[in-house]
């Protein structure tokens, strides 16, 4: 939780080529997450990003 009681469940994940996985930020919307998710897909990169919430695995 944050300061402002707020929980951030979402998560926004990179992966990169090498299979990397690094948490990018953590939101309190899946629709929050998946903007910034859209985004960051949007500016060409090989990069795989993803949105999943805390506690669910990745499949």
């Amino acid at each position: 939780m944050s300061d402002s009681g707020a929980v951030l469940a979402w998560l926004v994940i990179r992966q990169d080529d090498n299979g990397n996985r690094y948490r990018v930020g953590r939101y309190a919307t899946k629709d929050e997450a998946q903007k910034i998710a859209d985004s960051l897909d949007d500016r060409g990169h090989k990069q795989l990003y993803w949105v999943e919430r805390i506690g669910t695995p990745a499949l």
